[in-house]
């Protein structure tokens, strides 16, 4: 006991310290790059995501045109470049085509460094953050003792920075953060573009953050939510008047006008020019697909049954639906709930900056648990905001392990059943929406908790 007591203080040592938890980080992600083109070449399961196969393959086709791969839009056709959406199922920004495009001439694995990279700017970020904003200062102490108020000041900062760098580590260190990135997911540019947004909102510098909003938006459109939260802030940075007219006030004026002209202005230029060259593939495939997206297998959603039963598979004909069927199975129906607890948590936890985390924690909580189309890869939209919460929430030890239990608990659920289907071809879809309405419910309670234990 007392050697398991030492080793885990010498544990805690070495990562209170953010140099040991950054070069850690580091080394695990190229260790595991590595790693994943020996295991890639020897083994008939890759570490490799089939996303980064696409993704790869969307840069070789810009750098390579040819008669039936040509930009489509007018200044893509003038240029002569590529299209990436030449590959099935490539659905994102051309400028993840074109992040990638020196994995053709220098190393295939280049987009993985890549979005490792990113997974660890996103570390350093939130590091700072912690340390310069979420973090409150230890006041002096006013009682009376042998130390002085620099030694207690000097006390109050190691000890801060010694709790941020556990903070960062959460996320540096997390298994589903560098498993993802290190498979060649691009989720982490995403997250460092998100981050990056708060840390400017957090700052009360609204230009720049307007601009990252627009920018996250167009990468992957669910960042728009995060607007609504930042109004209410900007509203009550300047006073805001009692009741209804006082809040109206706060949240439309000159200010939060600005903020959202700028917002909307980024998105549209930057879609703008990415139509310009690659034209109608890109407007479709990055924004029109997801409207009407269906995903009748990997899919924790709720809505994950009625989407099987009402597929079009080839060669069945379906029967004419009535109009109030055809709305129920309607994927825009889905956005309803979803959209009406996303910006309503926005606009009811965004009023001061204090409350902005825990504001876009629970809106992208809420959005990936009733969003259509549920991955785990989406669990880190929210998770990424967990190390700046962590400090504005009272939650015992024991209730940490029973809501981290009951949400993994859940996945695994759900997973075993999943396995059956994939793996062994076997007809569990309804047992597996079963499962899928369990982790629902178990997300939503965990989710629950966590609103109730923060203390903003």
């Amino acid at each position: 006991m007392v050697l398991n007591g030492s080793l885990f203080r010498l544990v805690i040592d070495v990562f209170s310290s953010f140099r040991n938890v950054l070069i850690a980080s580091v080394a695990l992600r190229i260790a595991l790059i590595v790693y994943s083109e020996w295991h890639d070449a020897h083994s008939a399961v890759k570490y490799t995501d089939i996303d980064y196969r696409v993704f790869s393959d969307a840069a070789h086709f810009i750098l390579h045109p040819s008669a039936g791969n040509v930009a489509q839009g007018p200044l893509g056709q003038w240029l002569g470049i590529g299209d990436p959406y030449t590959r099935q199922t490539y659905r994102y920004t051309p400028l993840l085509a074109l992040l990638l495009i020196p994995s053709e001439w220098l190393h295939p694995s280049f987009g993985k460094y890549v979005f490792a990279g990113c997974d660890v700017l996103a570390g350093i970020l939130i590091y700072n953050l912690l340390v310069s904003v979420i973090l409150p200062s230890t006041p002096v102490s006013t009682t009376k003792d042998i130390k002085s108020k620099q030694e207690v000041a000097q006390d109050a900062a190691t000890s801060m920075t010694r709790k941020a760098s556990l903070l960062a580590s959460v996320h540096l260190l997390n298994p589903l953060v560098f498993s993802i990135s290190t498979r060649g997911s691009s989720e982490s540019v995403l997250s460092l573009f998100v981050l990056v947004t708060l840390y400017f909102a957090l700052k009360s510098k609204w230009t720049l953050a307007a601009i990252f909003l627009g920018l996250s938006t167009h990468w992957k459109i669910y960042p728009f939510i995060y607007g609504v939260a930042c109004l209410g802030v900007i509203g009550n940075e300047h006073g805001v008047a009692k009741g209804l007219k006082g809040y109206l006030g706060g949240i439309i004026n000159w200010r939060t006008f600005q903020f959202v002209f700028i917002s909307v202005a980024t998105f549209a230029f930057l879609g703008v020019a990415m139509y310009l060259v690659w034209g109608y593939p890109f407007l479709y495939e990055s924004y029109l697909y997801h409207l009407q997206r269906r995903d009748h297998r990997h899919n924790f959603s709720p809505y994950f049954y009625l989407i099987y039963l009402t597929y079009p598979f080839p060669g069945v004909v379906a029967p004419e639906l009535s109009v109030w069927r055809k709305f129920i199975r309607s994927p825009l129906t889905s956005f309803l709930p979803q959209m009406i607890l996303s910006l309503g948590a926005g606009f009811l936890f965004g009023r001061s900056k204090r409350d902005l985390t825990f504001a876009w924690f629970i809106q992208t909580f809420v959005f990936v648990i009733f969003n259509r189309v549920c991955t785990s890869q989406y669990f880190l939209w929210y998770t990424l905001f967990l190390p700046l919460l962590i400090p504005q929430l009272s939650i015992t030890p024991r209730w940490a392990l029973i809501y981290t239990t009951v949400w993994l608990g859940t996945q695994v659920l759900w997973l075993s059943e999943a396995y059956k289907l994939e793996f062994l071809g076997e007809n569990v879809f309804f047992s597996l929406w079963v499962r899928g309405m369990i982790y629902m419910a178990g997300h939503s309670w965990v989710l629950a908790g966590i609103m109730q234990a923060y203390r903003g």
